[in-house]
């Protein structure tokens, strides 16, 4: 399948990287004793929830916007999309002069609903299944004439969301990186960018269990879909595409999963010992981790920390029975 389907290259992650500079964060590398105590290794956090717009997904947005532009400015681009996505793609379109046309389910979280009406997108609700958020986002191009700007199977947006891994890399050598996995785009990005830059490191992804379609694409050999995933990390709830397939299928070395209970445990972690806001999609690595510490060996990893876009009523997530002593 990779054969046929053209996978970007390092020198693309690094255009993007330069394309994007002015317009985004470089964001910081945290540590945490604690974190690193309970894990038993040496982690650090790169806090995409410290992006523009709270997310990774800014990133790609950006370098997608860009380069359409570079080549035939539209004026009105459209998605689909659960939130950070299309929060990205409202403000990277808003300072460019162009009309943002998103379609949401609408379960979407509050926090991120306010963020893209906030960024100037216009939305349309649609009922929570990819055949919904299709069908609505068709009839929207075929009425505008927007430019469908994929949240993941798009080269674009993959290799805006590879400049992450660049910046984590250049901080120091690390023996593994993890980044969640819904859609792919952000894993492919970063298995794209860590092969070619520290081949020796491991490439790992993590995903909820209950939203299992890359773990299960990965270990049967072909794509693997599911239909209405229910998790907490409402951001990995959508379904790998045949490119974002083909580059994980062909770069990253394996894929772990992460229980309801560990995921709500790594996010309240985050935000204690880190003192972050990450959503729980952004704490899947961290939990997956936890789950499977005697199948990663590996001591100095890199955790992409996707966003930080989440309802403050979420805290009811954190409730004292859940505490530890």
């Amino acid at each position: 399948m990779s054969n046929m389907i053209k996978i970007p290259t390092i020198d693309n992650i690094k255009n993007a990287r330069r394309r994007i500079a002015p317009f985004i964060h470089q964001t910081p590398i945290f540590t945490s004793a604690t974190l690193n105590a309970i894990s038993s290794k040496a982690l650090y956090f790169k806090c995409e929830n410290l992006q523009k717009t709270g997310s990774f997904k800014a990133r790609g947005a950006t370098n997608a916007l860009l380069s359409l532009c570079e080549l035939d400015p539209p004026n009105a681009v459209a998605t689909h999309s659960s939130g950070n996505h299309a929060a990205a793609l409202s403000w990277a379109a808003g300072i460019n002069g162009i009309k943002a046309l998103i379609v949401m389910p609408e379960n979407a979280p509050e926090a991120k609903i306010n963020a893209v009406r906030h960024y100037g997108g216009e939305i349309t609700f649609c009922r929570p299944t990819l055949k919904a958020r299709e069908t609505t986002l068709n009839r929207i191009l075929e009425k505008t004439g927007a430019r469908f700007i994929h949240p993941y199977d798009h080269q674009d947006i993959i290799c805006g969301q590879g400049t992450a891994a660049i910046e984590l890399l250049q901080s120091q050598f690390l023996d593994a990186v993890i980044a969640p996995v819904g859609g792919g785009g952000l894993l492919s990005g970063t298995s794209l960018a860590v092969r070619a830059l520290s081949p020796k490191t491991k490439i790992y992804g993590a995903e909820p269990a209950k939203a299992d379609d890359a773990y299960r694409s990965f270990q049967k050999g072909h794509l693997c879909k599911i239909t209405n995933p229910n998790t907490v990390a409402d951001g990995l709830r959508t379904n790998l595409s045949e490119l974002t397939f083909a580059i994980i299928r062909q770069y990253v070395d394996n894929i772990f999963l992460a229980d309801e209970e560990q995921i709500i445990k790594a996010t309240r972690l985050m935000w204690e010992r880190l003192k972050i806001i990450a959503e729980p999609s952004a704490a899947v690595p961290l939990a997956a981790l936890w789950q499977n510490l005697d199948s990663i060996p590996e001591k100095k990893i890199g955790i992409i920390v996707s966003g930080g876009n989440m309802d403050l009523k979420s805290f009811g997530l954190f409730n004292p029975e859940r505490q530890e002593n």
